[in-house]
């Protein structure tokens, strides 16, 4: 038995938006590390600099946000909703997480997001807006007195560790999230067991 936790239009963006940051991530730190003195990978491979990768990924992630906006803008409410609502017993789940995360064994959760993700929801997004904003802000501005490279790798700092965290979580590397990759790919249905053992909550709304 399965139960659907994510409709097309939300895998799509997802899709949409990770392959995108992946390659703004890549290129993005290739700069920090290498400060394209050499080609990466990603430039050999399109015959493109690796400057000109960076950019043409960034606007490739706008144009997912653009793209997406007519099929889930009315899912917005609902994403910041559940992100932002604070429950009694958050701080106890987040506490229990990083054992969990090898048991299974996770602790009371309600609503769509559990404490976990509603972090990672809040950091991801504000740190990619920031990304996109001063990203744009480099090309189209004329200078001014903020330092809008130092946002960019500043931002690509806090989010780099948040979204390889995501990623670890969402492949289902660790015991505890076994399974859970589901949710978003081969048409987002996801075992029924694996959804009450990390999400109980959910699928007890859902089936009211």
């Amino acid at each position: 038995m399965h139960v659907q936790r994510y409709g097309r239009a939300a895998r799509w963006f997802h899709a949409g938006i990770y392959l995108t940051v992946l390659v703004c991530l890549a290129t993005g730190w290739w700069f920090i590390l290498d400060g394209y003195r050499h080609d990466s990978p990603l430039a050999r491979l399109t015959g493109l600099r690796d400057g000109e990768v960076h950019e043409l990924a960034g606007y490739g992630a706008v144009g997912v946000v653009l793209l997406w906006l007519p099929f889930g803008w009315r899912g917005i409410n609902a994403f910041v909703r559940d992100t932002l609502r604070l429950r009694r017993g958050d701080g106890r789940w987040l506490a229990e997480l990083p054992k969990a995360a090898f048991t299974g064994r996770f602790g009371e959760q309600h609503g769509h997001f559990d404490p976990g993700q509603r972090l990672a929801n809040i950091v991801i997004v504000v740190t990619l807006l920031v990304l996109a904003l001063s990203g744009l802000g480099m090309i189209y501005l004329p200078p001014t007195g903020i330092d809008l490279l130092a946002v960019h790798r500043w931002s690509t700092f806090l989010v780099t560790p948040v979204i390889l965290g995501h990623i670890v979580v969402a492949a289902g590397i660790l015991p505890g999230y076994r399974g859970v990759w589901r949710s978003m790919h081969l048409g987002g249905k996801l075992p029924v067991d694996v959804a009450k053992r990390i999400w109980p909550g959910w699928v007890e709304n859902k089936r009211h």
